[in-house]
């Protein structure tokens, strides 16, 4: 398993993620031996978020219910979770309160003293950064929250963020897989005419955005087709990906979906995966493709075939 260093922080971390959002159901054995499978791949990150689960903070209890961490357990994962959105009104809210009540409900959840990373979720419109900037700080000093980031922001929200909050952004999760790749789309077929997926939104960028400010970018739904339309892997609508997909399987003797998420390491910006699988012979996988070599021309065939345009 490859690992990667968080900049800024000393948090050293694999480049693929356990995520959680679905646990709320799993019983105990089904979380532990998920959990327990990841961490023989080498995964020992695990990404929670308040709003996962059928209740706030569904999927950080059941985490905590069923793992039952000692102190020196705990130490050995590095937790993240997210605040920010608001199910039942005012759908986002990145006010002081806010981010203090839900980091405690999330600390309480998780039976633990810290967390390791917080990300401001989707984006709060009337976000004032100043009470963002304030609870970071109370958050830090209270030893609660060891390093902050955000998810699926872009350039200019980071920036104003940045200017007032004094700690690092150092992860912006952000969805991404082969199908599912604007954010590097644009860029291959930048100033394109006609090309839908060579517009340029708020200054545009964000992967060399996140290389150029040391910012790792978390790649979320790594097998989704598209936005929650279903994966991509074995889908007959992507009968000429999948072909390719395959053939590079048997080639480097792995399964398909570790390709898949090679597409995703192979990038320079050193991107960490984050799997939402709960079968854990997926997770298992998933994670072969940690530090698979794709060559430059293996990745790209997975680009354009993906429907990507490649001048």
């Amino acid at each position: 398993m490859k690992r990667i260093t968080l900049k800024g922080t000393d948090i050293e971390a694999p480049n693929v993620v356990l995520g959680v959002m679905r646990i709320q159901d799993k019983t105990d054995d089904e979380v532990r031996e998920l959990v327990n499978t990841a961490r023989d791949a080498g995964i020992d990150f695990i990404d929670h978020a308040d709003v996962y689960g059928s209740d706030l903070h569904g999927c950080e209890t059941r985490f905590a219910e069923a793992m039952q961490l000692s102190p020196s357990e705990r130490s050995e994962f590095t937790l993240q979770t997210k605040c920010g959105i608001v199910p039942d009104r005012p759908y986002f809210d990145f006010s002081h309160d806010h981010i203090i009540a839900s980091v405690e409900g999330s600390l309480k959840a998780l039976e633990t003293d810290y967390i390791d990373i917080l990300l401001l979720h989707r984006p709060d419109a009337l976000v004032e950064p100043e009470e963002v900037a304030r609870a970071f700080d109370e958050l830090e000093a209270a030893g609660k929250v060891r390093a902050f980031g955000v998810s699926n922001h872009t350039p200019r929200q980071i920036d104003l963020l940045s200017r007032f909050v004094t700690q690092p952004i150092v992860a912006n999760q952000l969805q991404l897989s082969i199908t599912h790749a604007p954010i590097i789309a644009q860029g291959v077929s930048a100033n394109m005419v006609d090309e839908a997926q060579s517009v340029t939104l708020d200054g545009g960028g964000i992967v060399d955005y996140c290389r150029l400010n040391d910012i790792t970018v978390q790649a979320w739904s790594p097998f989704q087709a598209a936005f929650f339309t279903g994966v991509f892997l074995d889908n007959p609508q992507y009968a000429e990906l999948n072909a390719v997909i395959d053939r590079l399987a048997a080639s480097y003797d792995v399964p398909a979906i570790a390709v898949a998420t090679a597409w995703i390491t192979r990038h320079p910006a050193n991107m960490q995966v984050v799997l939402g699988t709960t079968t854990p012979e997926r997770v298992a996988a998933a994670a072969l493709g940690s530090d698979l070599p794709l060559t430059r021309a293996e990745w790209y065939e997975l680009f354009r075939t993906a429907g990507h345009i490649v001048p």
